[in-house]
């Protein structure tokens, strides 16, 4: 008798398993399995290895080994994030969608997908000649320059289409009480890709040269197609419903005009862009900081976005555990804001103490406050949200996320140039870093009413 009831407890117990220990697995459901939604969540996989390509890897390269100045870089990585204000729309638009085979996400997935592949295909034949290395040396300036910014953008713009569309296809097969949880293990799943992607370029690009540099992001190009298709293997029912010429109930200006009427929206998105600025001002400069000032090597260097990104996972993780139990999501992140402080010092003072290990901790905080606040905003956006504009809610929040990094990462670049040439690299870099300080300040004081209580969710039920 009892050997019967062993498997059974045996089973229970491994059931119990995911949703104590994987962040929002309890987001599964008998319509949504754990399996179909893990499945589902690989496009957030390739969106963070495109991250890590483009805002780690790629951009330490560039600067160290192909001695492309900084500013320029960090304009180029900040050109994805150009198409950034368009996710508000691409989500309108993906809802709407209107097609013979009756889909409305897929065909924006795939669409981001193919510009993805697209644009990692021709990017390392760009830098090679934007950086004039070997026989490219010959080829003008500029057609690395265009070369490079096409590559950028193609990357941006699919990444940015992928994403949005993918987030609203996982919103549209959850049920209402579970959104929330999806939506987070999503952005739990894409920080799991950036760490393993990290992990794995490092390991690949240990011995810089610029044929494994070729050949390590035409890898990327197919490994998003095959991710991608994978994740949208048979997962959106199709619609009668969505055939051409079927009218829209409304257009996007009424969609937008209806959003920003709710409480405090202005401030709420400033308090995003703010706190998100100040988050990724130094992503384009911590594995050149690195690798310039402390001297470490590409492999090295490149495991940061790892312990970035394992910083984000485990704020994610905390601030889902204590939001979970009902606490208040703005003070969430502003005690994000609270961690980022200590972090950006103690990347400061890594050089003059000579500690690598101090950076380290310093990047470990970075993506650690960073997470927090990301959750605690994404979630009061989705609790202040009409309950038919969640998916707009979420376009506008990634769309200031987004857009604000860029402007964060390319005014970054600026900065550190600037300061380096009127004094030393570790200045440029050190400015940086100061003015990320006093963009968490202001962050802190654009949410003080918020946490407050000015701003109050509305309930939802359960």
């Amino acid at each position: 008798m009892n050997k019967t009831k062993k498997p059974s407890s045996l089973a229970h117990t491994l059931a119990s398993l995911g949703p104590r220990f994987l962040p929002f697995a309890d987001a599964a459901s008998d319509d949504l399995p754990l399996s179909r939604l893990l499945r589902l969540s690989l496009f957030q996989i390739s969106v963070g290895m495109a991250m890590v390509m483009l805002v780690g890897t790629l951009n330490r390269v560039m600067i160290v080994e192909l001695k492309v100045p900084a500013t320029l870089v960090s304009f180029m990585v900040a050109l994805p994030l150009l198409v950034a204000p368009l996710r508000a729309l691409i989500g309108f638009r993906s809802d709407n969608h209107r097609s013979q085979l009756g889909w409305r996400r897929v065909p924006y997935i795939w669409m981001g997908s193919l510009l993805q592949f697209g644009g990692f295909s021709i990017m390392p034949f760009a830098l090679l000649v934007l950086a004039g290395a070997g026989q490219a040396s010959q080829a003008p300036a500029w057609v690395g320059q265009l070369g490079a910014a096409v590559a950028f953008i193609l990357v941006g713009m699919g990444m940015h289409t992928v994403q949005t569309a993918g987030l609203a296809l996982a919103t549209d097969l959850a049920p209402p009480e579970s959104q929330a949880k999806v939506v987070g293990l999503m952005y739990v799943m894409q920080l799991v890709g950036m760490i393993g992607s990290a992990l794995m370029l490092g390991h690949l690009l240990r011995e810089y040269s610029p044929g494994q540099l070729i050949r390590v992001v035409q890898a990327v190009a197919v490994m998003t197609l095959v991710l991608n298709v994978i994740a949208l293997w048979k997962q959106e029912p199709r619609s009668r419903l969505r055939k051409p010429g079927t009218p829209l109930e409304h257009n996007f200006r009424e969609a937008w005009q209806s959003f920003c009427q709710g409480p405090n929206t202005l401030r709420r998105l400033l308090a995003v862009g703010l706190g998100t600025m100040a988050f990724t001002m130094e992503d384009v400069l911590l594995e050149p900081y690195g690798g310039e000032i402390l001297n470490l090597s590409v492999s090295t260097t490149t495991t940061l976005s790892a312990t970035l990104a394992l910083g984000g996972l485990m704020g994610f993780a905390w601030a889902s555990r204590v939001l979970s139990q009902g606490g208040d999501a703005y003070r969430m992140a502003r005690w994000g804001a609270w961690v980022g402080v200590p972090a950006f010092v103690a990347v400061i003072a890594a050089y003059p103490l000579g500690s690598p290990w101090l950076f380290a901790l310093g990047v470990f905080l970075v993506g650690l406050g960073g997470g927090i606040f990301a959750h605690g905003t994404l979630t009061a956006t989705m609790q202040l949200a009409p309950p038919a504009q969640i998916g707009l809610a979420m376009g506008a929040w990634g769309a200031v996320q987004a857009t604000a990094a860029g402007v964060g990462m390319a005014l970054g670049g600026l900065l550190r140039d600037g300061v380096a040439w009127l004094s030393t690299s570790f200045m440029g870099y050190s400015a940086v870093y100061l003015l990320e300080i006093v963009l968490l300040g202001l962050t802190l004081w654009a949410m003080g009413p918020l946490v407050r209580g000015l701003v109050r969710a509305p309930q939802r039920s359960a």
